[in-house]
């Protein structure tokens, strides 16, 4: 099975530091798709990450089971979101439970697919979880992001851990890589592991036409540079679309 375990090693500072992010997206979500379905599920968390957006959805009434290929990323997510039924998979293979209302992926999570064949592959398996009439919203870093925020050095500093990460980019591929140090204090004293995380920006009809060619009906698309509705966040250089599965 395919999945993403190389992400295994950021799981802990994932969780700390970035995973909060896709609850900053509630409101945009609440607008674009979960004011449609008056509090009826299935929800699908795809590429969940450590849980805190599957934990949002669940306070608020909605079922959600959640999917993601890193292993130690759902280890995590089990403890944010005890409630929830999570799944270890690849999201480039089927998935296994049908009948969604509604699938979300947030936090840029779908441009960690590096070609547009799985682009398609994976809007193709959402669409078939889907029910009749269910609604697919995701959010994709574009061109601008890169530019605008995947840019740079920072790190995190505490007494026991250390995350250091340094972004570049290769415009001519349309990648961005943030290459990650991690220092991480054990029982048997600090040790270190090296990751990096790779995304592939797309233009937007280059998505648009990929749902469409996964079978979606119904698609549009929503620059965040301004906020999408009252109380959403605007993120330069980020992109919101929505997908409806009509048959």
């Amino acid at each position: 099975m395919r999945r993403y375990n190389e992400y295994d090693p950021f799981a802990r500072m994932y969780n700390l530091y970035w995973g909060t992010h896709a609850t900053r997206m509630y409101t945009t979500l609440e607008h674009l798709v979960l004011r449609h379905l008056a509090g009826e599920g299935p929800v699908l968390d795809l590429c969940c990450g450590t849980g805190q957006l599957a934990a949002r959805l669940v306070a608020d009434g909605y079922q959600v089971i959640g999917i993601d290929g890193s292993e130690s990323m759902i280890e995590i997510a089990r403890d944010n979101a005890p409630t929830v039924q999570f799944l270890v998979q690849d999201v480039r293979e089927p998935l296994p439970i049908r009948g969604f209302r509604a699938a979300l992926s947030t936090f840029d999570s779908l441009n960690h697919l590096m070609t547009r064949e799985d682009l398609t592959e994976v809007f193709r398996n959402v669409r078939d979880a889907l029910a009749k009439g269910g609604l697919f919203a995701f959010d994709l870093n574009m061109a601008d992001a890169y530019e605008t925020r995947w840019k740079g050095t920072f790190a995190y500093v505490e007494d026991d851990h250390v995350c250091v990460a340094r972004s570049s980019k290769d415009v001519e591929r349309c990648i961005g890589n943030m290459e990650l140090t991690i220092f991480e204090l054990t029982r048997s004293g600090w040790e270190r592991a090296d990751v990096t995380l790779s995304q592939r920006w797309y233009a937007e009809e280059q998505v648009l036409e990929a749902l469409r060619v996964a079978g979606f009906d119904a698609v549009h698309s929503l620059s965040a540079n301004e906020p999408i509705a009252e109380g959403s966040p605007a993120s330069q250089g980020r992109m919101y679309f929505v997908a409806r599965r009509v048959d």
